[in-house]
Protein backbone atom coordinates (compact mmCIF):
# COMPACT_ATOMS: atom_id res chain seq x y z
CA UNK A 1 0.00 0.00 0.00
CA UNK A 2 1.25 3.12 -1.13
CA UNK A 3 0.64 6.38 0.88
CA UNK A 4 0.89 9.50 -1.82
CA UNK A 5 1.20 12.79 0.14
CA UNK A 6 0.83 16.75 -0.95
CA UNK A 7 1.06 20.15 0.27
CA UNK A 8 -1.49 21.79 -2.10
CA UNK A 9 -3.63 24.64 0.03
CA UNK A 10 -6.76 23.89 -1.86
CA UNK A 11 -5.91 20.19 -2.18
CA UNK A 12 -7.82 17.09 -0.63
CA UNK A 13 -5.81 15.25 1.97
CA UNK A 14 -5.28 11.67 0.86
CA UNK A 15 -4.21 10.36 4.36
CA UNK A 16 -7.29 12.16 5.99
CA UNK A 17 -9.90 12.92 3.00
CA UNK A 18 -10.64 16.32 4.43
CA UNK A 19 -9.71 19.45 2.71
CA UNK A 20 -6.12 21.10 3.80
CA UNK A 21 -5.95 24.41 5.05
CA UNK A 22 -2.71 26.71 5.85
CA UNK A 23 0.49 25.19 4.89
CA UNK A 24 1.79 24.53 8.21
CA UNK A 25 -1.76 23.06 10.00
CA UNK A 26 -1.45 20.59 6.51
CA UNK A 27 1.88 19.71 7.38
CA UNK A 28 1.19 18.98 11.26
CA UNK A 29 -2.08 17.26 10.04
CA UNK A 30 -0.32 15.13 7.33
CA UNK A 31 2.40 13.94 9.35
CA UNK A 32 0.00 12.96 12.43
CA UNK A 33 -2.50 11.11 9.96
CA UNK A 34 0.43 9.37 8.39
CA UNK A 35 1.90 8.15 11.66
CA UNK A 36 -1.47 7.00 12.69
CA UNK A 37 -2.38 5.34 9.65
CA UNK A 38 1.38 3.48 9.51
CA UNK A 39 0.96 2.24 12.88
CA UNK A 40 -2.79 0.92 11.71
CA UNK A 41 -1.39 -0.64 8.26
CA UNK A 42 1.46 -2.54 10.65
CA UNK A 43 -1.28 -3.92 13.13
CA UNK A 44 -3.48 -5.11 10.40
CA UNK A 45 -0.86 -6.04 8.04
CA UNK A 46 -0.90 -9.68 6.35
CA UNK A 47 1.50 -11.78 8.80
CA UNK A 48 2.01 -14.17 5.20
CA UNK A 49 2.76 -10.64 3.45
CA UNK A 50 4.02 -8.39 5.44
CA UNK A 51 4.97 -4.77 4.57
CA UNK A 52 8.21 -4.25 2.71
CA UNK A 53 10.93 -2.26 4.43
CA UNK A 54 11.55 -0.67 1.94
CA UNK A 55 8.03 0.74 1.08
CA UNK A 56 7.78 1.86 4.76
CA UNK A 57 11.29 3.64 4.43
CA UNK A 58 9.65 5.42 0.88
CA UNK A 59 6.22 6.99 3.30
CA UNK A 60 8.47 7.84 5.45
CA UNK A 61 10.55 10.02 3.56
CA UNK A 62 7.81 11.23 1.42
CA UNK A 63 6.11 12.78 4.37
CA UNK A 64 9.38 14.02 5.26
CA UNK A 65 9.80 16.24 2.18
CA UNK A 66 6.84 17.02 1.55
CA UNK A 67 7.12 18.92 5.51
CA UNK A 68 10.19 19.77 4.44
CA UNK A 69 9.12 21.49 1.24
CA UNK A 70 6.46 23.25 3.45
CA UNK A 71 8.86 24.82 5.99
CA UNK A 72 10.82 26.23 3.00
CA UNK A 73 7.94 27.98 1.61
CA UNK A 74 7.33 29.42 4.73
CA UNK A 75 11.07 30.79 5.60
CA UNK A 76 11.09 31.96 1.52
CA UNK A 77 7.97 34.11 2.01
CA UNK A 78 9.22 35.36 5.57
CA UNK A 79 12.53 36.84 3.49
CA UNK A 80 10.93 38.25 0.86
CA UNK A 81 8.46 40.26 3.11
CA UNK A 82 11.55 41.55 5.61
CA UNK A 83 13.41 42.34 1.82
CA UNK A 84 10.86 44.33 0.93
CA UNK A 85 10.73 46.15 4.41
CA UNK A 86 13.95 46.73 4.06
CA UNK A 87 13.86 47.84 0.54
CA UNK A 88 11.32 50.39 1.68
CA UNK A 89 13.14 51.78 4.60
CA UNK A 90 16.24 52.42 2.05
CA UNK A 91 13.93 54.23 -0.69
CA UNK A 92 12.60 56.40 2.26
CA UNK A 93 16.04 58.00 2.74
CA UNK A 94 15.46 59.21 -0.77
CA UNK A 95 12.58 61.01 -0.14
CA UNK A 96 13.79 65.10 -0.59
CA UNK A 97 16.90 63.97 -2.46
CA UNK A 98 17.84 63.86 -6.10
CA UNK A 99 18.34 60.41 -8.38
CA UNK A 100 19.67 60.07 -12.24
CA UNK A 101 16.95 58.07 -14.29
CA UNK A 102 16.45 58.06 -18.14
CA UNK A 103 14.80 60.19 -19.57
CA UNK A 104 15.81 63.99 -20.98
CA UNK A 105 14.06 66.86 -18.75
CA UNK A 106 16.23 69.38 -18.17
CA UNK A 107 16.41 70.50 -14.20
CA UNK A 108 16.67 74.46 -14.24
CA UNK A 109 17.79 76.08 -10.63
CA UNK A 110 19.33 78.56 -9.68
CA UNK A 111 20.32 80.22 -13.05
CA UNK A 112 21.86 76.44 -14.82
CA UNK A 113 19.90 73.13 -16.27
CA UNK A 114 21.72 70.10 -15.26
CA UNK A 115 21.21 66.80 -17.44
CA UNK A 116 23.28 63.82 -18.47
CA UNK A 117 23.94 60.74 -20.89
CA UNK A 118 25.54 57.58 -21.52
CA UNK A 119 27.61 56.80 -24.22
CA UNK A 120 27.64 52.89 -25.25
CA UNK A 121 31.73 53.51 -26.19
CA UNK A 122 34.14 56.09 -26.79
CA UNK A 123 33.17 59.69 -28.42
CA UNK A 124 35.42 61.65 -30.65
CA UNK A 125 32.52 64.51 -30.67
CA UNK A 126 29.35 65.03 -28.44
CA UNK A 127 26.76 68.03 -28.71
CA UNK A 128 24.06 69.14 -26.76
CA UNK A 129 20.94 70.53 -28.15
CA UNK A 130 18.77 72.30 -25.22
CA UNK A 131 14.99 72.42 -26.33
CA UNK A 132 12.31 74.93 -24.68
CA UNK A 133 8.95 74.10 -24.89
CA UNK A 134 7.97 75.56 -27.95
CA UNK A 135 10.52 73.20 -29.84
CA UNK A 136 13.00 75.80 -30.32
CA UNK A 137 16.51 74.90 -29.48
CA UNK A 138 17.79 77.66 -26.79
CA UNK A 139 20.98 76.87 -26.46
CA UNK A 140 23.95 74.08 -28.03
CA UNK A 141 26.64 72.64 -25.96
CA UNK A 142 29.79 71.43 -28.08
CA UNK A 143 31.67 68.74 -25.33
CA UNK A 144 34.32 67.43 -27.92
CA UNK A 145 35.21 64.35 -27.09
CA UNK A 146 34.15 61.84 -24.31
CA UNK A 147 34.56 58.23 -22.74
CA UNK A 148 32.40 55.87 -22.70
CA UNK A 149 29.60 55.22 -19.68
CA UNK A 150 27.72 58.23 -17.61
CA UNK A 151 28.52 62.05 -17.86
CA UNK A 152 27.14 65.05 -16.66
CA UNK A 153 26.68 68.52 -17.87
CA UNK A 154 25.31 71.91 -17.25
CA UNK A 155 23.97 74.48 -19.23
CA UNK A 156 24.19 78.08 -18.06
CA UNK A 157 20.63 79.16 -18.46
CA UNK A 158 20.68 83.18 -17.85
CA UNK A 159 17.37 84.69 -17.10
CA UNK A 160 15.51 81.19 -17.24
CA UNK A 161 13.14 80.92 -14.12
CA UNK A 162 13.36 77.73 -12.04
CA UNK A 163 11.89 74.58 -12.79
CA UNK A 164 10.99 75.83 -16.44
CA UNK A 165 9.97 72.81 -19.28
CA UNK A 166 13.15 72.31 -20.88
CA UNK A 167 14.49 69.61 -22.44
CA UNK A 168 17.65 67.80 -24.39
CA UNK A 169 19.05 66.09 -27.27
CA UNK A 170 22.08 64.36 -27.47
CA UNK A 171 24.27 63.73 -30.55
CA UNK A 172 27.43 61.54 -30.34
CA UNK A 173 29.72 60.37 -33.03
CA UNK A 174 32.79 57.84 -33.24
CA UNK A 175 34.91 58.90 -36.18
CA UNK A 176 32.12 59.15 -39.07
CA UNK A 177 29.80 56.66 -37.28
CA UNK A 178 26.90 57.90 -34.89
CA UNK A 179 26.79 56.47 -31.48
CA UNK A 180 23.25 55.99 -29.87
CA UNK A 181 23.58 58.30 -26.24
CA UNK A 182 21.15 57.63 -24.27
CA UNK A 183 19.98 61.19 -21.98
CA UNK A 184 19.90 60.78 -18.42
CA UNK A 185 17.73 63.34 -16.00
CA UNK A 186 17.91 63.98 -12.56
CA UNK A 187 14.60 63.41 -10.72
CA UNK A 188 13.57 64.88 -7.42
CA UNK A 189 12.10 61.96 -5.41
CA UNK A 190 8.82 62.99 -2.94
CA UNK A 191 7.82 59.81 -2.02
CA UNK A 192 8.42 55.95 -2.21
CA UNK A 193 5.74 53.40 -2.43
CA UNK A 194 5.71 49.43 -2.19
CA UNK A 195 3.86 46.59 -4.71
CA UNK A 196 3.48 43.56 -7.15
CA UNK A 197 6.04 45.88 -9.08
CA UNK A 198 8.34 46.04 -6.71
CA UNK A 199 9.69 49.65 -5.19
CA UNK A 200 8.40 52.24 -6.87
CA UNK A 201 9.67 56.69 -6.72
CA UNK A 202 7.58 59.13 -6.79
CA UNK A 203 9.74 62.25 -8.37
CA UNK A 204 7.96 65.21 -9.31
CA UNK A 205 9.90 65.80 -12.98
CA UNK A 206 9.97 61.94 -14.18
CA UNK A 207 6.41 60.71 -12.59
CA UNK A 208 6.92 56.95 -11.22
CA UNK A 209 10.28 55.37 -11.61
CA UNK A 210 10.88 51.68 -10.67
CA UNK A 211 13.80 51.41 -7.87
CA UNK A 212 15.85 49.51 -10.14
CA UNK A 213 15.77 52.31 -13.00
CA UNK A 214 18.11 54.25 -11.24
CA UNK A 215 20.93 55.01 -12.54
CA UNK A 216 22.78 56.77 -9.88
CA UNK A 217 22.02 58.64 -6.41
CA UNK A 218 23.27 61.76 -6.20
Amino acid sequence: MTIAATSSPSSVNPLTGLASGSAASNAAGSASAFLQLLVTQMQNQDPLNPMDNAQMTSQIAQINTVNGINQLNTSVTGLNSQMTQMQALQGAALVGHQVTVDGNGLVIKGGSGSGGYSLPGAATDVQVQIVDGNGNVAGTLDLGAQGAGNHSFTWPASGVADGAAYTFKVGAVSGSSALAATPLMQANVVSVSTGSGGLQLQTSNAGNVAFSNVVAFN
